[in-house]
């Protein structure tokens, strides 16, 4: 028996029903699990905001006790009474002030940082506070602000009431970490401190004041009533927030229970690794007293930065657990629906109109994924068979347009990489023609400068040293006025040697070329150098041959250069150190290095590009011209002058060309000579 036909409407209609069914089971299950874990991630991310939200809570009551500790210390009656040394006047403006702002503790000490006045306990006076460094902060003129332990002693000497109200009797708590205290009586205080300003302008003291948290819960119950606008779960709170000293609740709306707040319980032991020990924050589920929460914790630091404690906010995770039953139940109700209509789907026939379209998707990733070269069989003349031509000739086309492309970029990076190394080369090229045509100008200019300056000085000082000379033969020795002449003949003689650096440096004298040898020159130098600056402490190391090349040179120009030079490296030691000169040939590039090392402090990297600048010096007895005459000196000989320096090394190396290949040109040099 045939089965009857099967028109093409109820075949497709078929062959949806079943792609329903599976999609109706995927989407349920896989929506159930998204939407129960974005509800537990949405609500970890407002317990994250919330603890944003507490901070800055927490933050502004520091900003708070500051604004009204610098305010109280900028007032013209404390600046005055605190002049006067007089306690009386102190009193009611501080009694005031801690009555009016809520505050536990306010205090003021004078300058050698003794209490003058507790507003918390006026009979104790004279002793220096215990939050020394607050105090020592504000006397030199800091205005500070932020979370501090004091202990029981510290908390008595501001007053009774802080001790009994900081003792708290430690909890038993589930998971939290073993310990033996019983009883706490440390306390966490909001502290701030500001220096007292006199008449005169000076700080005559300073004053410091602060709310104990402890057993105080009306910071956390601000937090709470901000965050979580009192939003309530089956008559209990949704949002907690809580103040830890160390691992303690100190101050908490979280409720045991019994329904009392649960101070004196502890942190838990997890939580107490990863917040207070490694210093780092905690957003995750957590067990805290009685129930899971949503919870976000963060360290609270001192001002030396030290953990002291943390700050929570939580969020009860019952009410989203109901959620989350709910969706689920309407997941699985959609689920059963979708199960009952697939029952009457036909696999077989929905498959066999799938296959082809489920193939040209595969097809289609695998080309997304980089894939190329892929084709589609082509197995009927239907619709779906012109759709497999049109995907092969587009795959086919792209993969062609693709290769294109791609070589057009590789020539136009080959194109950008040439032009970006010619341009680079180019600009270092204008760069240091630019710095040699400055320093150049700055030379010529300066040298003019130096020749008026010298011809117009060596006149009149002239006249002042003859004058000065007739005035000292004429006075008797006797004469009181006779120390004064000498003074004056003295300072002239030193203004006339100034005037002679000037001319010399302005001359530019005509150089008197001849071949210098560099060994000689250099053990001249070295042997003249100690009749100048002393040496003691100074080991000198000569890493150069006694047969070195000689140089076509003015031999006065370079024993000049090389006596600035290491004068300078000796007077950057002056508690000692090591003074080393080599030189080698190199006669591959017909040119010899002499290099000139010190040990001493080194040249800051900001006056790298001035040294060589005429006039710039950092010593008070300099004139700034002997590396500026140096360097004009080596350029004049063709040569360079370069500069290396690092705290505890100095080197100055100066490139001058060969005047003779001899035979010994280019040899390695001997084992060091040390002198001392």
């Amino acid at each position: 028996m045939r089965m009857p036909a099967i028109s093409i409407r109820l075949r497709l209609t078929l062959g949806a029903l079943l792609p329903l069914f599976v999609a109706i089971l995927f989407c349920s299950l896989i929506g159930v699990y998204i939407i129960n874990s974005q509800i537990a991630a949405q609500a970890q991310d407002k317990v994250r905001t919330d603890l944003n939200s507490a901070r800055e809570v927490y933050l502004n009551e520091i900003a708070h006790i500051r604004d009204v500790v610098r305010l109280s210390a900028n007032s013209l009656n404390a600046a005055k009474a605190m002049d006067n040394g007089d306690r009386a006047a102190l009193a009611p403006l501080l009694l005031t002030q801690l009555r009016h702002e809520q505050l536990d503790i306010l205090t003021a000490v004078d300058l050698r940082g003794r209490v003058i006045y507790r507003a918390g306990n006026p009979s104790a006076f004279g002793d220096k506070p215990l939050p020394g460094r607050l105090v020592s902060r504000a006397l030199a003129g800091e205005l500070s602000a932020g979370s501090e332990i004091l202990s029981g002693a510290e908390l008595a000497m501001e007053g009774e009431r802080l001790l009994k109200q900081a003792t708290i009797q430690v909890v038993a708590t589930p998971r939290a970490k073993t310990s033996l205290k019983v009883v706490e009586q440390s306390g966490m205080v909001l502290l701030a401190s500001a220096p007292i300003t006199g008449s005169r302008g000076r700080i005559v003291g300073a004053l410091y004041g602060g709310v104990l948290l402890n057993g105080n819960n009306a910071l956390v119950d601000k937090i709470k009533r901000i965050v979580y606008e009192g939003i309530r779960f089956k008559g209990e709170d949704v949002g907690t927030a809580t103040i830890f000293l160390n691992d303690l609740r100190i101050s908490t709306n979280v409720q045991t229970a019994s329904g009392q707040r649960a101070i004196g319980t502890r942190l838990s032991a997890e939580v107490y690794d990863r917040v207070l020990v490694r210093k780092e924050k905690w957003v995750d589920r957590a067990f805290v007293v009685k129930d899971w929460y949503f919870s976000a914790y963060e360290p609270i630091l001192d001002l030396s930065g030290k953990v002291i404690g943390s700050l929570y906010v939580g969020m009860l995770e019952r009410p989203y657990a109901a959620v989350q039953r709910k969706v689920t139940c309407y997941f699985g109700a959609m689920l059963l629906l979708g199960s009952l209509l697939g029952l009457a789907v036909s696999g077989y026939i929905g498959t066999r109109l799938s296959r082809p379209i489920r193939e040209l998707q595969n097809l289609v990733k695998r080309y997304s994924a980089g894939e190329r070269g892929v084709q589609i069989a082509v197995t009927a003349e239907d619709e779906i068979g012109e759709l497999a031509a049109e995907f092969n000739a587009m795959t086919r086309e792209l993969t062609a347009q693709e290769e294109e492309i791609r070589c057009l970029n590789r020539d136009l990076e080959l194109k950008v990489r040439e032009r970006t190394a010619e341009l680079e080369e180019k600009n270092l090229l204008l760069i240091k023609t630019r710095e040699e045509l400055v320093r150049a100008e700055k030379l010529a200019a300066v040298g003019e400068l130096a020749a008026g300056v010298a011809h117009e000085i060596n006149n009149p000082m002239a006249i002042i040293r003859g004058n000065a000379e007739l005035l000292r033969m004429e006075l008797p020795p006797e004469d009181p006025s006779l120390e004064e002449v000498e003074i004056i003949c003295r300072q002239v003689s030193r203004v006339e040697r100034i005037v002679a650096k000037l001319s010399h440096f302005a001359s530019r004298e005509q150089k008197q070329l001849g071949l210098t040898p560099l060994g000689p020159l250099l053990d001249e130098i070295l042997g003249q150098v100690g009749h100048q600056v002393p040496l003691q402490g100074i080991t000198v190391v000569k890493r150069y041959r006694e047969l070195s090349p000689e140089l076509m040179g003015d031999g006065e120009q370079l024993r000049q250069v090389f006596t600035n030079l290491i004068l300078n490296a000796v007077q950057a030691m002056p508690q000692g150190g090591e003074l080393s000169v080599a030189a080698a040939a190199d006669p591959l590039a017909d040119e010899c290095a002499v290099s000139i090392t010190d040990t001493g402090c080194g040249i800051p990297r900001e006056n790298m590009e001035q040294i060589f600048n005429p006039f710039f010096t950092t010593r008070a007895s300099g004139m700034g011209l002997g590396l500026s005459v140096s360097y004009g000196i080596v350029r004049d000989h063709g040569g360079r002058l370069e500069v290396e320096s690092e705290p505890g090394r100095t080197v100055f190396r100066v490139l001058l060309p060969l005047g003779l290949r001899g035979p010994h040109a280019g040899i390695s040099p001997q084992p060091e000579l040390l002198l001392s």
